[in-house]
């Protein structure tokens, strides 16, 4: 399998969709499984590490400065996420997960979506920014994602994450984008927004 340290956690309910947890800058695998099981009981959940250290502090890609992305380091980081998960499928007999991602992770959540579709079923993207400044042309096939944005976030333009919401459509997502009255961090409104969508895509599939 692809080398990533990483929690897997098996489904407790056969009806619930398995989650991709992708923790923000400085967390690690353990730090959405409370998440995961408060926004989707009964999910097997999925929770890697991310491989890049920023002054010891782990992330999924490289950033040049606050908001500037590595673009060739994103794309080369999703390509490995992607086949990690696959690996990851296989080993534990998984279907295709929905991605949960907090800021640093739901950028490499959506860069996964744009580079790699075939591998999420969804994903709620939880302050995300648009990963890449020149998108490959995906084809999302109505796949569901959430979008949830800080209307007083320091570190996400407005105009980024609306982008964002814009990009995905363009790429035949089907898309739900709210912003909450919070900063950058997660909020109650966060989860239970994500739980009821999450809940939406389990009775969708079904």
């Amino acid at each position: 399998m692809t080398d990533f340290i990483h929690r897997f956690e098996p489904a407790t309910s056969a009806g619930s969709p398995p989650l991709l947890l992708l923790h923000g800058t400085g967390g690690d695998e353990n730090d959405l499984l409370g998440l995961g099981k408060m926004i989707s009981p009964g999910s097997a959940l999925l929770s890697p590490r991310g491989r890049v250290l920023e002054h010891g502090m782990p992330r999924f890609f490289r950033r040049l400065a606050e908001g500037v992305f590595d673009e060739d380091d994103v794309r080369r980081r999703a390509l490995e996420l992607g086949d990690f998960v696959s690996d990851a499928r296989k080993q534990y007999g998984i279907a295709a997960p929905v991605a949960v991602g907090f800021s640093n992770g739901a950028n490499i959540a959506a860069a996964l979506l744009l580079l790699r579709p075939d591998v999420l079923a969804g994903a709620a993207l939880l302050r995300a920014m648009v990963p890449l400044s020149d998108p490959p042309k995906a084809e999302l096939g109505g796949k569901p994602v959430l979008l949830l944005s800080g209307q007083a976030d320091p570190i996400v333009p407005a105009s980024n994450s609306a982008r964002l919401a814009a990009l995905l459509s363009q790429a035949a997502a089907s898309v739900t984008h709210k912003v909450l009255p919070v900063g950058h961090q997660l909020s109650q409104a966060d989860v239970t927004l994500a739980r009821g969508w999450i809940g939406n895509v389990a009775a969708e599939a079904a």
